[in-house]
């Protein structure tokens, strides 16, 4: 598969992830719209976003600066042939 390079295109699939995230969010709230859920589902949010900057950013700039990501499924590959 290809690389994405033109810019249009990515704040699309970003605006798609964005719209998408926010559908799922909603429809879970509607479907149980208590106090713990919404606090759960911003944690697990939070949670899930810094995982994925770890697997990128902190890598990349601050233990491997020889890593160069293109998707989750390269990030484990990589942890698996570092061991």
């Amino acid at each position: 598969m290809r690389n994405l390079t033109n810019p249009k295109v990515i704040y699309i699939k970003g605006f798609l992830f964005l719209i998408g995230g926010l559908l799922a969010s909603t429809l879970i709230l509607i479907d149980n719209p208590t106090l713990k859920c919404t606090a759960l589902l911003i944690v697990a949010i939070w949670c899930f976003a810094r995982s994925y900057y770890f697997a990128f950013y902190v890598i990349q700039n601050y233990i491997d600066p020889k890593y160069k990501f293109s998707s989750l499924y390269s990030f484990l590959i990589y942890l698996f042939r570092k061991k």
